[in-house]
C-alpha cells in the first residue's frame, strides 16, 4: 500500500483553513456550531481551536448560555493577528487605508504629493504615516494593494500605461517591493471598484457582471465567473477607445496640432468630463464639474431630461458593445457621474441599450458607501492575508 506521510498533516491545515474562514465570515462561535457548520467532529473541532490559538489566531471573546450545562466558549478570531494596507493613488493625492484582519479599518491617510515626488518615496511615506496612525509595525502587514488608474500589466504587475501618472514605468512594481520589504499588487482603481461591488455593493452574489466607471474619465471593469477578467495585456476595460461612428480615432486625435485634452479620440470623446460639461452649457447648466451639471439635471426635472438623454445615448453605445459580446445581464454605473445620475441615469442608459442591440441589461448605480477605489483594495489585501494565513 502507497504511503503518504503527509495526508494527516494536510488535514490538519484543511480543517483549520475551514474553521478560520467559517469564523472570518460569521462572526464568533462556539465549539459546536463550529463543528455543525464545518462536519468537524467535537474532538476534532476542539484540536483545531487549540492549533488556531496556539497560533495566536483566535481566542476566546465571550460565552454563549446554553439550555443545559455551563455556558458554551465563544470563539472569535483576534482582529491584531494581521493587518493590510490598501492605497489609491491619484494624480493629486494618495491614500493609504490600514485595516486588521476583519476588515475594520484602523487608520487612514492622504497626502498631496509634488508633481515631481518619486513613486516609491510617495508610497513609502504615506504607508509608513499611516502604520504610525495606527500604531502597527510595518513589518506586521500581510498584504499591500495599490490601485492607480491606467494599464496594469499582469504578468509583470507594473503600471504599463497611465496618463495621470508618468512616473509609473515599468519597474515600479520591484522597487516599491524592495523598498516596503514585502510582496504587493498594483492594480488598475476600476477593477479594484468591481471587487467592492462584487463585496459590499449592487454587484453581491452575482458572478458576471460589467461595472462601468464615469468620471473624469471613463473606465471599464469585467468580472466573468465571479472573477477579473484582465485580458492578456491587462487592457481589458480600456473602453475609452472604443471607435464611435463619427468621432475620429485615438491615433488621429494625437495627430491634430493644438488638440485639446478633452479630444481623447473614440468614446471618451463623448463621455470625458470635459464633454458632459460642454453638453451641460450648451442646454444652459452650469456646476462646476460634471457630475454637479448632471446632478442639477435631476434635480431640475423636466427640464433636463435633454441632457440625460443624452449623456445615457452616448453611454449606451459602450454598454451596447460590451453587451453583444459578453452579456453580463448586470451592469453597474459608478463613477462621479454615474453616482449623480443615480436611477434617472441608469434606467434611460438600459432603455438606449435595449434599443440599439437585442439585450437590455439590468443597470444599477454603484452601492459602495465612501471610497470605492480604496474599499476595493483593502478587500484585495485582505484576500492576500487570509491566503497568506492559512498556507502558512
Amino acid at each position: 500500500m502507497e504511503r503518504r506521510p503527509g495526508v494527516p498533516r494536510l488535514l490538519r491545515e484543511i480543517n483549520d483553513r475551514a474553521a478560520l474562514e467559517l469564523l472570518l465570515a460569521s462572526g464568533p462561535l462556539t465549539r459546536g456550531q463550529i463543528g455543525e457548520l464545518t462536519g468537524l467532529s467535537k474532538v476534532t473541532a476542539s484540536q483545531t481551536l487549540a492549533r488556531l490559538e496556539e497560533r495566536g489566531l483566535v481566542e476566546v471573546v465571550g460565552e454563549q448560555a446554553g439550555n443545559r450545562g455551563p455556558n458554551a466558549a465563544l470563539y472569535g478570531v483576534i482582529p491584531s493577528c494581521a493587518y493590510v494596507a490598501g492605497l489609491e493613488v491619484g494624480p493629486d493625492s494618495v491614500t493609504a487605508a490600514i485595516a486588521d484582519i476583519n476588515g475594520d479599518v484602523v487608520a487612514e491617510v492622504t497626502a498631496a504629493p509634488d508633481a515631481q515626488d518619486d513613486p516609491v518615496t510617495v508610497v513609502h511615506n504615506v504607508v509608513v504615516k499611516a502604520c504610525r496612525s495606527a500604531k502597527v509595525a510595518l513589518s506586521r502587514l500581510r498584504g499591500v494593494v495599490i490601485g492607480t488608474p491606467g494599464v496594469v500589466d499582469p504578468r509583470t504587475g507594473d503600471v504599463r500605461f497611465s496618463f495621470d501618472l508618468p512616473h509609473w514605468h515599468e519597474g515600479i512594481h520591484e522597487a516599491l517591493a524592495r523598498d516596503l520589504r514585502r510582496e504587493l499588487t498594483i492594480e488598475n482603481d476600476v477593477n479594484l471598484v468591481a471587487i467592492a461591488e462584487r463585496a459590499k455593493g449592487a454587484a453581491q452574489e452575482v458572478d458576471d457582471f460589467v461595472l462601468l466607471w464615469v468620471g473624469r474619465g471613463i473606465g471599464l471593469a469585467v468580472v466573468l465567473g465571479g472573477r477579473l477578467h484582465r485580458g492578456r495585456s491587462g487592457s481589458a476595460g480600456e473602453i475609452g477607445y472604443l471607435p464611435v461612428p463619427g468621432v475620429p480615432l485615438a491615433a488621429d486625435v494625437k495627430a491634430m496640432p493644438g488638440r485639446l485634452p478633452s479630444l481623447a479620440g473614440g468614446l471618451q470623446s463623448l463621455v470625458s468630463s470635459e464633454a458632459v460639461i460642454e453638453l451641460a452649457r450648451e442646454l444652459g447648466f452650469s456646476g462646476a464639474g460634471a457630475a454637479d451639471c448632471v446632478t442639477e439635471a435631476v434635480a431640475a426635472g423636466e427640464r433636463g431630461e435633454r441632457l440625460l438623454d443624452e449623456v445615457a445615448s452616448r453611454l449606451a453605445l459602450g454598454v451596447a458593445s460590451v453587451c453583444v459580446v459578453l452579456d453580463p445581464g448586470l451592469v453597474v454605473l459608478a463613477g462621479e457621474v454615474g453616482q449623480a445620475g443615480g436611477a434617472a441615469l441608469t434606467s434611460r442608459v438600459e432603455e438606449a441599450v435595449a434599443r440599439i442591440c437585442p439585450i437590455r441589461p439590468e443597470v444599477v448605480t454603484s452601492e459602495v458607501v465612501g471610497n470605492p477605489v480604496l474599499r476595493g483594495a483593502v478587500l484585495a489585501a485582505l484576500d492576500q492575508a487570509r491566503e497568506d494565513i492559512f498556507t502558512s
